[in-house]
């Protein structure tokens, strides 16, 4: 390794840790110059417990969709500040991030070891954009739809550029039908947590039954009429978040169930990213 390109190593490592100068050059001696070798090899000294950048928060960045021969993939990469999530070399990278996760069928374990069109595979080259953004950047979550058992269709809300925006939703149903694009926009709008009730998690049911008891309680509300309140109250919850007994975004006097019934398709999958959703 030249000495410049041991400094450039060197500094790279110093703004992704945090850690001195000294210390950060013997990890690239000991590992030959490998980035995230010498982060191993520093935290195993016990010099970088964690790393100064990546232990912060990062909400803020880019949903990106790719779609070939009816097939869908659907890729979440955070920032830090929307500042770098509108920077083009973010978003050039996102984009061939987004390629390399539908040809690997959202796969990230096969991503991260993929190679980009540098010949460096995408875990290095995302060393080298922290190092370059100075801001924390992670690939957090994908999913993908192949063209099995139903028809994709998708919305994308608050589209930046083709196939890029801040939430995208993907919905698939039993046959192809101009309707699925229209449930797209309504899971984009109505953030359903499920598809109907059987398929919500228990433990936020329970967790729900225990905060609107604890509420009535608190209110005043006598124990013996509680229990009949709350049941109330939870079903509102269920028909809420299912997104079979939600009210229909562009005609709320009827449910989506009713909207499947009358144009005789079913849902078959969904799902729905919002950046920073849960972070």
């Amino acid at each position: 390794m030249s000495s410049k390109d041991l400094l450039e190593s060197v500094k790279k490592l110093r703004e992704i840790t945090g850690v001195g100068f000294k210390d950060c050059k013997l990890a690239i001696d000991e590992t030959d110059g490998d980035i995230e070798k010498s982060i191993e090899f520093l935290r195993k000294k016990g010099i970088a417990k964690a790393s100064n950048k990546m232990s912060r928060t990062a909400s803020e960045g880019l949903c990106l969709l790719h779609e070939k021969d009816g097939e869908v993939s659907l890729i979440e990469i955070n920032s830090e500040t929307d500042f770098v999530a509108k920077n083009d070399i973010f978003i050039s990278f996102c984009k061939e991030i987004s390629i390399i996760n539908f040809e690997k069928k959202s796969d990230l374990s096969k991503v991260n070891k993929s190679n980009m069109k540098n010949n460096l595979p995408v875990e290095t080259n995302l060393i080298d954009l922290i190092a370059k953004m100075g801001e924390k950047i992670t690939i957090r979550r994908s999913i993908f739809f192949d063209k099995s058992n139903g028809k994709n269709s998708f919305y994308i809300h608050g589209a930046l550029e083709s196939k890029i925006g801040k939430i995208i939703s993907i919905v698939k149903t039993s046959k192809e039908d101009e309707v699925g694009k229209k449930i797209a926009m309504h899971v984009s709008a109505s953030s359903p947590m499920a598809l109907e009730e059987k398929d919500l998690n228990k433990e936020i049911i329970s967790k729900e039954v225990e905060i609107i008891k604890a509420e009535l309680l608190n209110s005043g509300k006598k124990e013996e009429i509680v229990e009949k309140i709350a049941k109330g109250k939870i079903n509102k919850f269920i028909s809420e978040n299912t997104l079979v007994n939600q009210a229909w975004i562009m005609d709320p006097k009827k449910k989506v169930s009713d909207i499947l019934k009358e144009n005789d398709i079913k849902i078959v999958d969904f799902i729905r990213y919002k950046v920073g959703e849960g972070v």
